[in-house]
């Protein structure tokens, strides 16, 4: 190949990668995440007069749970949303200014330093903040957050839409839970179990499973297992610990189908123990045992009548650890009161809430932001930092103190 014909090829290529180039938008300090190609730009005006609703992740896209939410609109496509006509992106170069956003979405994750907001808003703006993480691990202290958020979505129940894991149906499908008021059966009132679900439970051999990745928790759970382990081996009973935690056992993620199998087939219990104490803050961790024949042994904070009756767990905080081994132990050795547990299952489903686009978070987030008079109706959380954080959390003073 000559010289000329070498500048011909560098060219081309150069040439090539500029038009490539040109298609994309980097979104947040170059994430790939969220990208938008330049016919959204075309199409814009057509988007606006079809009702399109624009998001923008003004904190990092990466992190939880915002590198769920985009790009574009394919989540509320995918999702099978009955309104999918919302558009995420990160690029804050996307629409002429960022007031004409109609939401802007900061994540908990990244604010517990202060984050400076657009320098433009208008009134029509839903600024929003959205967290699925502990407020014990990410306090937000500043106070120049108080009066800043119009709408919270967030794991707590009295959020403006609750962020969660869980959705609870009744035996007609109807979504009933969770929430601050629940009106539960009684367990005595409730059906007994058929045969299928005795013959399930009649297999069970293993005392209880605990599939841990965090080995240093602010509630400490590892050294509650720890103390139970203990009171259990007066009985000859054992925990098995999945995971990284000093685990007896492996459970890896590509596996992980096959480890709850286990949960269904051998285990009487499994450790529902979460990371921190915090008001609603219960996780999958829940859903683990429900869904898969296991009694819940609880550890957290939350009010766990907003989402189980009373007599389908054992409570690892409202327990002494003895107390709690030694009525481990009661139920397995008699059959029929463990399966009182489940006589639940008669009456109630729990799902995870992206299973179903009524349920799914990012559906009602787009629903929200069509509803004229959500969108119209003005409200503000003048004291935010005393909604989200823990007591004493924070050092509440007239400077801008951060964490």
């Amino acid at each position: 190949m000559n010289l000329t014909s070498n500048r011909r090829w560098f060219c081309a290529v150069m040439l090539g990668c500029l038009i490539l180039l040109s298609f994309y938008q980097w979104d947040f300090t170059g994430s790939a995440l969220h990208v938008d190609i330049m016919s959204d730009y075309t199409s814009m005006n057509n988007d606006v007069q079809n009702g399109m609703k624009y998001i923008l992740l003004w904190t990092n896209p990466d992190t939880g749970p915002l590198v769920y939410w985009g790009p574009g609109q394919h989540e509320y496509v995918n999702r099978k949303c009955k309104i999918n006509n919302c558009y995420v992106t990160a690029n804050r170069s996307l629409l002429p200014s960022t007031s004409q956003f109609d939401a802007v979405v900061f994540g908990s994750m990244d604010m517990w330093k202060y984050i400076p907001g657009p320098t433009e808003r208008s009134p029509h703006q839903k600024y929003i903040f959205v967290s699925l993480e502990s407020s014990r691990y990410y306090p937000i202290c500043d106070q120049r957050y108080d009066g800043y958020f119009n709408w919270t979505w967030t794991y707590r129940l009295d959020s403006d839409e609750p962020y969660g894991y869980i959705t609870i149906r009744n035996i007609t499908g109807d979504i009933i839970g969770p929430k601050q008021i629940m009106h539960w059966m009684e367990v005595d009132s409730m059906k007994p179990i058929n045969e299928r679900t005795k013959n399930k439970l009649k297999k069970k051999n293993k005392t209880a499973a605990w599939f841990v990745s965090n080995c240093k928790s602010l509630s400490k759970r590892e050294q509650f297992v720890d103390k139970l382990q203990t009171e259990l081996d007066n009985y000859g009973l054992e925990i098995d610990i999945f995971g990284v935690c000093e685990a007896s056992k492996q459970c890896p993620r590509s596996k992980m189908k096959e480890c709850l199998k286990l949960i269904q087939e051998e285990y009487y219990f499994y450790l529902s123990l979460e990371n921190s104490f915090g008001e609603d803050y219960v996780t999958e961790k829940l859903l683990t045992a429900l869904q898969n024949y296991a009694v819940p042994i609880v550890f957290g904070g939350a009010n766990y009548t907003r989402f189980m009756p009373d007599g389908i767990y054992l409570h690892g905080g409202k327990l002494s650890v003895s107390d709690l081994a030694k009525e481990m132990n009661d139920i397995i050795k008699d059959r029929h009161r463990y399966y009182s547990f489940f006589k639940w299952r008669n009456h109630y489903t729990y799902h995870y809430r992206e299973e179903s686009p009524d349920s799914d978070d990012q559906c009602i987030m787009c629903e929200m932001l069509h509803d004229e008079n959500l969108m119209q109706t003005k409200t503000v959380y003048t004291n935010f930092r005393e909604w989200w954080n823990p007591p004493e959390e924070c050092s509440y003073t007239e400077d801008t103190s951060t964490r």
